[in-house]
């Protein structure tokens, strides 16, 4: 996967790096190209031998735990379209948090969400009951993204990591989201990332906080669907 580098981010990088009278939330938008170079097509041709393995030892097809019945949220995986999809996503975690190895994540640990405007909503919800509503409202977050993704032609997933493979299972942590914004035909993949610490969670390198709100919500000790959902229109 290639980073690309948008400079009309920066400004919303920055301001979704900040903490509350209860909480430290760090967030970040990363754009990959989904065209494989060097290291990704070794990578590839690995992640396909192992599937292609898996599928020619599995069970005979009368029974039903056969790997060409497994149904993902990208279709099913003895489908090279399907398999491709699956690894742009670990791809794209790889190169966004190098200092994990996602190469054993499972097609179940995404989900595909069921439409664009839902996951808008539930992100903004999410900065509106932080107090940074200026996210979106001032620097323009879902137009900036359009201009990037091109939002209408996307499909969105989600990576729900169990405790083995989640880099946001730190000392602090309240709640985190990883989303992918899909454009097929553009071959990109926009990631978007944040995750919400306890106000006494160390300090992380990536975090120079300087950017502070009233937001008097108490958030501590609630999950990611009990903070958000409620306030949440479909």
């Amino acid at each position: 996967m290639k980073f690309l580098d948008i400079a009309s981010l920066d400004p919303i990088n920055t301001a979704l790096v900040f903490e509350n009278p209860e909480c430290r939330v760090v967030g970040r938008i990363e754009t990959y190209s989904c065209k494989l170079a060097g290291v990704d097509k070794k990578l590839y041709k690995h992640f396909e031998s192992q599937w292609n393995s898996d599928l020619s030892e599995s069970v005979s097809p009368d029974q039903n735990h056969s790997l060409h019945n497994i149904i993902s949220p990208f279709g099913p995986m003895d489908q090279p379209s399907s398999r491709r999809m699956l690894f742009n996503l670990i791809a794209t975690l790889n190169a966004s948090y190098p200092d994990y190895d996602f190469s054993d994540v499972k097609p179940d640990q995404f989900t595909k969400q069921p439409s664009v405007p839902m996951v808008c909503n539930y992100i903004n919800n999410t900065l509106f009951n932080l107090g940074h509503a200026y996210i979106v409202n001032d620097l323009n977050l879902w137009q900036v993204i359009d201009d990037i993704i091109e939002l209408d032609e996307c499909s969105v997933y989600s990576f729900n990591p169990d405790i083995d493979s989640d880099p946001n299972a730190e000392d602090g942590a309240i709640w985190s989201f990883n989303f992918f914004f899909y454009n097929i035909k553009l071959k990109r993949i926009l990631f978007f990332a944040v995750r919400c610490l306890s106000i006494n969670a160390p300090l992380q390198e990536e975090e120079p906080l300087d950017t502070f709100s009233d937001s008097g919500s108490d958030v501590i000790g609630m999950s990611y669907e009990e903070y958000v959902m409620g306030d949440i229109e479909m």
